[in-house]
């Protein structure tokens, strides 16, 4: 369920009471251990970390260049790692770690789904956003939009036409 927020506090405002603790739990982990440049938003209805305009606007969409993101679903919770996405050695490494923990992962390209806070290693979570500075997450995406990676799939959802 994609929410209608369009400020953090009002994101909160819109989740249950658990869903709330939840959120509130990963986000203060997530708020403890970002790098200085990053800012927090509502962008496509979730909690979302991004690299300001103002400091880099070449992104494909013309949106702010996110770096995470935390949203709470039906069911279940998302925190989106584009830096675990975007990188392989840090996509093994994240990895490696979440299974040390005993922890189960579930997880898509970019996302771990999780029911509650305590099924995350947070102490994992808190080193996975710590570990990339927005200058080395511009030039990671820099690299990428060089290559064609970045954005790819939106690019190749708007060349599509609906029958």
């Amino acid at each position: 369920m994609q929410r209608t927020a369009e400020t953090v506090s009002e994101y909160l405002a819109q989740l249950s009471p658990d869903e709330r603790a939840d959120i509130r739990q990963v986000r203060d982990v997530i708020r403890r251990n970002l790098p200085k440049g990053y800012q927090e938003s509502v962008q496509w209805g979730m909690i979302c970390y991004t690299i300001p305009l103002a400091r880099f606007s070449d992104t494909y969409n013309g949106q702010a260049l996110c770096y995470a993101a935390l949203a709470a679903h039906k069911n279940f919770n998302t925190l989106y790692l584009m830096n675990v996405y975007g990188d392989p050695r840090t996509e093994k490494w994240f990895t490696q770690r979440y299974k040390a923990s005993g922890k189960r992962l579930d997880m898509g390209k970019s996302c771990v789904h999780f029911r509650h806070a305590g099924a995350l290693p947070l102490d994992l979570i808190g080193e996975t956003i710590a570990r990339t500075s927005v200058d080395d997450y511009i030039s990671y995406y820099q690299k990428a939009a060089k290559s064609g990676k970045a954005g790819k799939t939106a690019k190749k959802k708007a060349g599509k036409k609906k029958p």
